[in-house]
C-alpha cells in the first residue's frame, strides 16, 4: 500500500485566468473591433466584470491597449457610437488600464451635449450616469422624475412588453449605480421589478430574470427563491466551445448575465474554461415557459375571462401541460403581489 501514487485531477484555472480568457476572446477573437457588435458585446463584458467585483489578473486589459489608445479619434469620427465607447473606457480604467482617457471624452461629450440628439430617456439616463463618473453633470434637470414616472407604473409591465422590462432594469442600474447606493425607490417601482419577474419566469427567459433579480437586490429587495433557484439551475447549463460565431447569435448574453447575478448571491460565477483559440457560447436551453399558451388561451376566451386570478386558475389547469401548470403555479408561489399581477395581465372587461 505504502508504494501507491496519487494522481490529482486537473485542476480548473481561478476565477481571474478564466476571466482573462473571456476577455481576450471577446477582444480578439469574436469579432473584429470595426463592427459595432464588438463595441457591443465588449461594453457589457467589461461592464459587467466592474460591476461584479471582478479581480483580474495584471495584464488581462492588455488585449485592449490598442483600442483605448484610439478612444479619442474614435470618438470624433464616430459620434453615434458614444455610449458605447464611454462605456468602455470608463470600465477599462476603472478596472485598472492606466490613462485618464475618459474624463476628456467625458468633457467632449458634455460640452457636445449628445445626449440632447438621443429621442430616449433611457439613454439619455445611461449618458448621464457615464458622465457622472468622470465628474460631469447632466443637461436636463426633469429627468429623474420622468424616469421614475416610467418605472412607478406597474401596470406597464403585466403586460408582455420585453423593451419596456428591459427599460426598467436599467433605469434601476442607473438610480443604484450599480448597487452601490439606495436608490429610494416607491412601492409601485418594486412592485414593476416584481410584474417584470413574473412575466420573464413565466416566459422562462433567464437572461430578462437574471437582471430582474439583480435589480431587485440593488434597490433593496430579496428576489423571489423559486426564481433564483431556478437561475441557480440555468447558469450550470453553458457550455464554451473554441468557436467564434459566424455572425449569428450565441448565448453570449444570457451567460454574461446569469455569471452577474452569481456573483451578486454569492454563487459560482463564470463557468467553463474558454479557449484561446476562439469562443461560442451555448447553451442548454429551458423549456417552454408557459407565457404564450396562457395568453392564447385568455384571448379566446374574449368577455369570459375574469381578472380574478382565483376563478380562473381551475380553467388554466384543464388546458395547459402538466410542465407549463407546475410553472404558473411556480409563480403564484413566487410573489405575494401574484394576485394583483394577474389582474393586469388578464385585461378582462373594460
Amino acid at each position: 500500500m505504502n508504494n501507491i501514487v496519487p494522481i490529482g485531477l486537473p485542476k480548473r484555472p481561478g476565477l481571474a485566468v478564466r476571466q482573462a480568457l473571456l476577455l481576450e476572446n471577446f477582444a480578439l477573437n469574436r469579432r473584429t473591433s470595426g463592427d459595432v457588435y464588438w463595441l457591443k458585446e465588449n461594453a457589457e463584458i467589461l461592464n459587467i466584470l466592474r460591476n461584479s467585483g471582478a479581480g483580474l489578473l495584471p495584464d488581462a486589459l492588455e488585449v485592449y491597449a490598442p483600442f483605448y489608445d484610439t478612444l479619442e479619434d474614435r470618438l470624433r469620427f464616430f459620434p453615434q457610437y458614444y455610449r458605447f465607447l464611454l462605456s468602455i473606457c470608463l470600465d477599462l480604467e476603472d478596472l485598472g488600464m492606466k490613462g485618464d482617457t475618459g474624463v476628456r471624452l467625458c468633457q467632449r461629450v458634455a460640452g457636445s451635449d449628445y445626449a440632447a440628439a438621443e429621442l430616449s430617456d433611457l439613454q439619455r439616463a445611461e449618458t448621464r450616469h457615464l458622465l457622472a463618473r468622470r465628474g460631469q453633470t447632466g443637461s436636463d434637470p426633469r429627468l429623474t422624475a420622468r424616469l421614475h414616472t416610467f418605472i412607478n407604473t406597474p401596470q406597464t409591465f403585466s403586460l408582455p412588453n420585453k423593451k419596456a422590462a428591459y427599460e426598467l432594469t436599467h433605469i434601476v442600474f442607473y438610480l443604484s449605480d450599480y448597487g452601490r447606493v439606495v436608490p429610494d425607490l416607491a412601492p409601485e417601482a418594486m412592485r414593476s421589478l416584481e410584474f417584470a419577474g413574473l412575466l420573464a419566469w413565466l416566459d422562462q427567459d433567464v437572461d430578462l430574470l437574471a437582471e430582474v433579480c439583480i435589480a431587485i437586490r440593488f434597490a433593496g429587495g430579496t428576489p423571489g427563491e423559486i426564481w433564483e433557484d431556478w437561475l441557480a439551475c440555468e447558469s450550470a447549463g453553458f457550455v464554451l466551445m473554441p468557436d467564434s460565431p459566424d455572425g449569428g447569435p450565441d448565448a453570449y448574453h444570457e451567460y454574461l448575465v446569469t455569471s452577474w447575478w452569481a456573483a451578486q448571491t454569492g454563487a459560482a460565477s463564470f463557468p467553463g474554461v474558454s479557449d484561446r483559440r476562439g469562443l461560442s457560447i451555448c447553451r442548454v436551453a429551458a423549456g417552454r415557459g408557459p407565457l404564450r399558451s396562457i395568453s392564447e388561451y385568455m384571448f379566446r376566451l374574449g368577455d369570459a375571462r375574469s381578472s380574478d386570478w382565483h376563478q380562473m386558475r381551475g380553467l388554466l389547469q384543464t388546458v395547459l401541460a402538466e410542465d407549463e401548470h407546475r410553472i404558473l403555479e411556480g409563480a403564484a408561489a413566487s410573489s405575494d403581489v401574484f394576485d394583483d399581477f394577474f389582474q393586469g395581465f388578464a385585461r378582462a372587461g373594460n
